[in-house]
């Protein structure tokens, strides 16, 4: 190698003897060792290294090399002048000249690469940290979704229990209160003091309000468990089954002022027994909880492909945070009216039987205009 880049080379070189003075070494070598080149030379590589490197070399180094020729990367730590440790990468090569075997010598500062590994060194142990965590909190997720799944399955099962139970004693309570009615009713026929005349009202009033407890509990029970609410539509006269539902709901609500307004002309097809089921509720709704002081409204209107039920009334206006759950079931504004109330219900009823019908049900609430129910149904 000419002297030059010998002298100027980036790593330290030496070359020495077999055994192991140094014949020539580079100002690098010199540098990092704190000794100057002529200190260096005559020498021997061993005397520069550590106890453990001087073993090392004996033991290790220095047979390679006679044997092998050659020495690779080998991780060593010789002794600055001042006394601390420098740590080298050594990479070694026997030549054969005319005076004898010589070793060139290559050293490594490991600076840079120590802190390359460490660091990698740490991001791997970071990945292995957080696979870990990350398997952890798998498990852990997996654990929590079989056991909401579990406890979902057995909400399911007990809801399912329940609403089957309740249907069943629905439907057995309609006999007990038909048997009721019809005693009640036979009862009025014959002479009777004013006083028997108002306890038989009574008994006819509450089991009237019994029946149509019943009839949305199994109404309700229809549409969560079985295959939803079932209609017979047939052509009707939206007014004259309205009009009737009305009749009907004077005598059931005699404290109530009800008026019903007729707008268009023409048939529909719809089921009339239901029309007056959501006739029914939404007028008993307006009763619990509008003024009676103030006529309450029944409109069925007919025309442009479209035929409606809706329900007007007075009275406190319903907060704008209920409106979007009014039609879930269990479902209540307030305690006013609960005494004429059925079992929260009515509305959840009103909603199934006008989709039951491919319509919907809505509803607008302001102090200055009341509260109003509307139900559109699609005109076939």
């Amino acid at each position: 190698m000419p002297a030059e880049l010998f002298d100027n080379a980036a790593c330290a070189l030496a070359a020495t003897a077999e055994d192991g003075t140094i014949l020539q070494a580079n100002a690098r070598f010199g540098e990092w060792l704190g000794f100057s080149n002529a200190e260096l030379c005559g020498r021997r590589f061993q005397d520069l290294l550590t106890m453990g490197g001087r073993i090392f070399h004996q033991t290790h180094l220095s047979p390679m090399l006679r044997m092998h020729g050659r020495i690779t990367e080998v991780k060593l730590d010789m002794l600055h002048r001042d006394g601390h440790k420098v740590t080298v990468l050594l990479n070694g090569l026997k030549r054969e000249r005319a005076g004898g075997t010589v070793y060139d010598l290559a050293l490594f500062g490991t600076t840079d690469r120590d802190k390359y590994e460490r660091e990698l060194l740490n991001a791997r142990n970071l990945a292995e940290a957080l696979l870990q965590e990350k398997t952890a909190t798998e498990l852990a997720l997996q654990q929590a979704q079989a056991e909401l799944s579990e406890a979902y399955a057995i909400a399911q099962r007990r809801a399912m229990f329940a609403e089957q139970m309740v249907a069943i004693v629905s439907h057995d309570l309609k006999n007990p209160l038909t048997a009721i009615r019809m005693a009640s009713d036979f009862l009025n026929r014959g002479e009777r003091s004013a006083k028997e005349r108002q306890l038989l009202g009574h008994i006819g009033q509450s089991s009237e309000r019994a029946q149509r407890m019943i009839a949305d509990l199994l109404d309700f029970t229809q549409a969560r468990v079985g295959q939803g609410i079932t209609i017979k539509a047939a052509p009707l006269d939206l007014h004259a089954v309205t009009h009737q539902a009305v009749d009907e709901l004077r005598v059931a609500f005699p404290t109530a002022l009800l008026e019903h307004h007729a707008i268009g002309s023409g048939a529909a097809t719809l089921d009339a027994d239901r029309v007056q089921q959501i006739i029914g509720n939404l007028v008993a709704n307006s009763v619990a909880y509008g003024d009676l002081q103030r006529p309450i409204s029944i409109t069925s209107r007919l025309g442009d492909g479209q035929c409606e039920v809706s329900v007007h009334n007075h009275g406190a206006v319903i907060p704008e945070t209920l409106l979007a759950g009014l039609f879930e079931p269990m479902t209540r504004g307030t305690e006013q009216g609960s005494d004429v109330r059925s079992v929260g219900l009515g509305l959840y009823i009103v909603r199934e039987l006008a989709r039951a019908h491919g319509g919907d049900v809505a509803v607008s609430s302001t102090a200055q205009a009341g509260t109003r129910f509307s139900v559109a149904f699609v005109r076939m």
